[in-house]
């Protein structure tokens, strides 16, 4: 089954890729390697914003970490030429997560994105993996993901 026949069986259609906020690319290639940069929360009503330990679950953190993995996935895509298919497999994910000093569930927020990619992927989903506190992200989000994925 193809990557897309799978993410439309789960309910996602891949959006554009996001385009970047500042100076820097969304992707950068180097053999068969693709280095995505940071994905912010970002879901259909705009920036998923909040505090992990003050003002947002942990279940709200993972839903945000998941919508994380979408846009890497349409970043994958466009670096893939729209063929996302040629995706080989997740190498490593580095997940921040917008919390409290006291809050130590940063690994479960992150699980959003990783366990929606080995739902996506299968065993090409499954990865290496940081899931780190932040004291503050850009414009305030819940999460932010990078990425490694070897293509072909």
């Amino acid at each position: 089954m193809s990557i897309e026949a799978r993410l439309s069986e789960l309910g996602v259609t891949l959006p554009d890729a996001p385009a970047p906020a500042a100076n820097y690319v969304p992707f950068v290639q180097v053999g068969d390697i693709v280095y995505v940069s940071g994905q912010i929360s970002n879901g259909p009503d705009g920036l998923i914003t909040g505090k992990l330990g003050a003002d947002m679950e942990v279940e709200d953190g993972a839903a945000a970490a998941k919508t994380c993995a979408i846009s890497l996935l349409a970043q994958v895509k466009a670096a893939c030429g729209g063929d996302i298919d040629r995706l080989a497999r997740v190498i490593k994910l580095t997940g921040f997560v917008n919390s409290t000093a006291d809050f130590t569930n940063q690994p479960q927020v992150i699980n959003g994105a990783s366990d929606f990619l080995v739902e996506a992927l299968g065993d090409a989903g499954r990865h290496s993996r940081s899931a780190v506190s932040a004291a503050a992200l850009p414009l305030g989000v819940a999460v932010e993901i990078e990425g490694i994925f070897q293509i072909k």
